[in-house]
Order: C-alpha cells, then structure tokens, then sequence
C-alpha cells in the first residue's frame, strides 16, 4: 500500500527556536520554520524529519534519531565542542567520552536536544565510503 509513498517522522518540542539552532546550528542539518511553525529538517540522505511545538511536551523516552558516523570518537569530539554533552546510561559500558562499547553492537553514544529528546551517534565505517571521507 505505500511501497512509493513518501514519508517522514515527526516529534515534539517545547522550544521550536531552541531545537531551530541546535539541528541547524550545533548539528549542521538543514532546518527552516514552515508556514505552520513547524521545523522541517532535511537529513543528508535527503530524508525529512520534523520537529513541531507542543506545550506539554514529554521528551522521548528513547533514541529518535541515530547519526551514523565513520569515526565515533571524532564525531563526539565536535558533538562536545558544539557543548553538547554526552548521556550516560546504566548497564552500558561506555568510556570517558560517553562511548558504548559492546561486543554485540557498533561503539554508540546517546545526547539529548534541547527538549531533552534523545538522539544518538552510531560508528558505521561503512559511512567513510558513503561521504568520501
């Protein structure tokens, strides 16, 4: 029924100009406020996402959005100079840096918007050949 149809997700925030900066500024997406207030924001594979106010927002009790990037330890080094800081979670292995390492999964490490949604790095050496790092 919707092999070719396009689509997208959506969560909320409680800070519509807040989450403008921070996936526009501090993460570097293409964001711009639509007609309705609603944030729409471009991901590099062109996938859309869109952030919309709510006044009784509940951030989300798990990952929304995972990055996928070819070197973990580079991409939480900018994420933390951009000040953000790195989640740490109980019975997860994770390093200094707020790095997971486990031997069933790529090295992961989780940090949150400003509405406090929860969003996560992934390394995928494989995003080095998509990029042409």
């Amino acid at each position: 029924m919707f092999r070719n149809a396009h689509a997208f997700s959506g969560f909320s925030v409680n800070d519509i100009e807040a989450a403008k900066t921070f996936y526009g500024q501090t993460l570097g997406l293409e964001v711009a406020l639509n007609e309705m207030g609603i944030l729409d924001i471009t991901l590099d594979s062109g996938a859309k996402v869109i952030a919309y106010p709510k006044d009784n927002h509940q951030p989300a009790t798990f990952t929304i959005l995972n990055f996928l990037a070819p070197n973990i330890d580079e991409a939480v080094d900018q994420l933390t100079a951009a000040g953000v800081r790195m989640e740490r979670y109980q019975g997860f292995k994770q390093d200094e840096k707020g790095i997971a390492h486990d031997e069933m999964g790529p090295p992961i490490a989780w940090f949150t918007d400003p509405a406090g949604n929860i969003l996560a790095v992934i390394e995928d050496e494989a995003e080095e050949k998509a990029v042409g790092a």
